[in-house]
């Protein structure tokens, strides 16, 4: 049994702590959200109906929730990473773990968290970093359905013992990886993809051509991989946090990814979507560095650079679809 802290109570924070409870761990989250302490207290999950294990706490005093243990989960966006990071390197007298479940870039820097918390948490209060991810709703893993995860590490022993804490016979397992910077890059450019697939919902856009936009949004996905790291690129790609994240995102109804891009869709604009959001939409704010980084490398991404034009140009959804035809 270990201790654990989550930094983030919700949808998918309030879940991975119900995974490690079951795990006989012992969880506490932090959230600045009252609405979710409150909840979580009560044994209600903040997003779905579903009980909560009466072993799980949640509070809104982030060094109490530092102290409580070695193992610091993050669970927010990450847009809000950094100034998280600056907090809690005003607070730890000790070093830490730091597992991040979120996936993200920083859309004024575009750099990923692996590289946002070295510049905010001093070295020696980072023991080990863990990226931790894949083909992995929050609905269906509360419910325990059969969950692939993999942890990836420049410290092969450490992702390993994050594999054992999650490892759950019935129904979770976690593989492996050395690809810490691949496996991020590969999670947040399905965010986007995710946008995008959600936008030409209802284009004419069946089975065949989803097919066909998968591929080639892991071909975008591999140049913009090189972009940051030329070892494993192909593997890391084809792997559980790239391909599979990628499968069971881009046409889910249930990602708030492509709920966004199907609301464009539909004719609402940009604002609408992200003030009416009850959680931050990540892949809006992917989209934008994935087209800057490919203007700035001179690398051609259609669907990235067709679907940005339609949000920020304020072109038709078709255009997308013209862009494909033209250049995938």
């Amino acid at each position: 049994m270990e201790k654990i802290t989550i930094i983030g109570g919700g949808a998918w924070g309030a879940t991975l702590a119900q995974v490690l409870d079951d795990n006989s761990n012992k969880v506490l989250i932090y959230d600045n959200n009252i609405e979710y302490i409150k909840k979580i207290n009560e044994q209600k999950h903040p997003f779905f109906d579903v009980r909560l294990s009466d072993q799980i706490k949640a509070t809104n005093d982030l060094e109490k929730a530092l102290f409580h243990s070695d193992y610091i989960f993050l669970s927010v966006p990450a847009q809000n990473m950094r100034n998280l990071f600056k907090k809690i390197n005003n607070i730890l007298i000790s070093s830490k773990n730091f597992i991040n479940v979120s996936k993200g870039i920083e859309f004024q820097s575009n750099k990923i968290i692996s590289q946002i918390i070295t510049e905010e948490i001093s070295a020696d209060k980072i023991k080990n970093y863990v990226f931790l991810a894949g083909p992995s709703h929050a609905e269906e893993v509360i419910l325990r359905k059969i969950t692939f995860l993999t942890a990836s590490s420049l410290n092969q022993e450490f992702a390993l013992k994050i594999a054992k804490i999650f490892f759950n016979k019935n129904y979770l397992k976690v593989s492996v990886s050395n690809d810490v910077i691949g496996s991020e890059i590969c999670a947040s450019f399905k965010n986007a993809l995710a946008f995008v697939s959600g936008m030409l919902d209802g284009v004419n856009f069946a089975s065949n051509a989803r097919s066909a936009f998968i591929t080639f949004g892991i071909a975008e996905m591999k140049k913009i991989l090189f972009l940051f790291s030329k070892s494993n690129s192909i593997e890391t790609v084809l792997s559980l946090t790239g391909l599979g994240d990628l499968t069971v995102t881009v046409f889910n109804e249930n990602s708030r990814n492509y709920q966004a891009g199907k609301k464009i869709q539909m004719g609402k604009n940009l604002d609408q979507i992200l003030n009416q959001a009850t959680q931050v939409i990540e892949g809006i704010y992917n989209l934008k560095v994935f087209y800057n980084l490919a203007i700035k490398n001179k690398i051609c991404l259609p669907i990235i650079e067709s679907a940005y034009k339609v949000i920020f140009e304020h072109k038709p959804v078709d255009f997308i679809l013209l862009n494909i035809f033209e250049k995938c």
